[in-house]
């Protein structure tokens, strides 16, 4: 399987959209600041992640995401409630 995931930085409030075939391990590499790409943002909370048996619909879902189009607006619009902040 391979995942989409959303991540919320606790720091900054930003998102970051993913992809991995071991999201227990990638979200792990996220925290622990081993992805250069996301560790001055880190920690993060795991929003959201979709589940796929083909690697390239998994890479193509990421891209529609991460250009903040339709898909992106609908994806938000579903998990607005997952993105606030806990009271």
């Amino acid at each position: 399987m391979f995942y989409v995931y959303v991540l919320k930085s606790v720091r900054d409030g930003d998102l970051y959209v993913g992809v991995t075939s071991d999201l227990r391990r990638r979200l792990r590499e996220h925290q622990e600041k081993k992805s250069r790409s996301t560790s001055p943002r880190a920690p993060f909370i795991l929003c959201y992640y979709e589940a796929y048996r083909s690697h390239d619909d998994a890479r193509h879902r990421e891209d529609a995401l991460k250009l903040r189009g339709q898909a992106r607006k609908h994806l938000m619009t579903r998990i607005s409630r997952s993105l606030k902040d806990e009271s």
